[in-house]
């Protein structure tokens, strides 16, 4: 990629809202709210809705979470887009990539919390009776964002302590 910004990594971010959303559809459209089916020994996909953050966080609150996770994932994603054209795309790679899927997962749920009022979860982890609580594209997106931000930023480390 021949790139002296990092919003042509924009694509990924458009990429993850498309696959988070035709998931999600396929979601509504052939599961009954809370039906489970089972996929692996330790992997399900179910259909269960999510009006709270990450883990259900604020899920009872009363609907202003509503609200509040809108806007700061708008901020949040404005943030990025600043951020994505101030970076060098092609020296900084994997951060550009980061950015860009975070920005995609946090607007894939706005997209839900917009559309419906809260946000389609569907993957559904387990181990021996512990479940994990069900995430979705969007949230796996934002994931991976993150843990290659914190590579990222290793690697950085890394390389400025051996140029000293």
């Amino acid at each position: 990629m021949n790139a002296r910004t990092g919003l042509p990594w924009l694509w990924l971010t458009g990429g993850s809202i498309v696959a988070d959303q035709l998931s999600k559809l396929w979601i509504l459209e052939t599961f009954a709210l809370y039906e489970t089916r089972s996929v692996l020994p330790v992997l399900a996909i179910t259909h269960v809705y999510n009006t709270g953050a990450a883990f259900s966080f604020l899920a009872g609150a009363g609907g202003w979470q509503r609200w509040v996770f809108v806007g700061l994932a708008v901020v949040v994603s404005v943030v990025i887009g600043v951020w994505l054209k101030r970076l060098d795309g092609r020296r900084q790679r994997m951060l550009s990539i980061s950015l860009a899927l975070i920005m995609g997962g946090a607007l894939g749920n706005v997209i839900d919390r917009l559309r419906l009022g809260y946000v389609v979860d569907f993957v559904l982890a387990h181990w021996k009776g512990h479940y994990f609580p069900a995430f979705n594209v969007a949230d796996a997106c934002i994931t991976v964002g993150a843990g290659l931000l914190l590579l990222d930023a290793f690697l950085d480390m890394r390389r400025s302590k051996t140029n000293e």
